[in-house]
């Protein structure tokens, strides 16, 4: 039985620019970088995105693992969406423009579901800020088509 989230590996051409987005736009910490001395398939480094050191109330740190490698031949709708608030919203948009990254345009959207950015790194991947909650998306499609209340 699974019995919780372990990992998110990104396969990618340039580790360093991979770093640069994942700090700067996720507030990633790396924790380990392989070097020169590989134990997996290729040279990796391994970063937690969320939680706080020492605050035990914090929700845990997601493990991001990267890996060198070839990139996604081609994109997709496939992502992983990251939570964030909706008053980091503007920051994060500003440090995906800054980074250059290709910000694609959110999908039509019901208000009432949060707000997102979406945006595709140098191999393809593709990665969703998201404003709302599962249980938020839910009472509000449960609504159905009409205004919200």
């Amino acid at each position: 039985m699974v019995s919780g989230f372990s990992h998110i590996t990104f396969v990618v051409r340039d580790l360093d620019r991979m770093e640069g987005i994942l700090t700067a736009v996720l507030g990633a910490r790396k924790v380990y970088d392989s070097g020169d001395v590989t134990f997996s398939l290729s040279p990796e480094r391994f970063f937690l995105v969320g939680g706080e050191p020492g605050d035990r109330d914090a929700p845990a740190p997601i493990w991001i693992a990267t890996m060198q490698g070839d990139s996604l031949p081609t994109r997709s709708y496939n992502h992983v969406a990251f939570k964030i608030d909706d008053g980091q919203y503007d920051q994060c948009l500003a440090a995906i423009q800054t980074l250059g990254l290709d910000l694609r345009e959110s999908r039509s959207r019901v208000a009432g579901e949060g707000r997102s950015l979406y945006f595709h790194d140098d191999d393809n991947h593709l990665f969703e800020l998201h404003t709302g909650t599962l249980d938020e998306r839910l009472a509000r499609y449960a609504r159905g088509r009409q205004a919200p209340a």
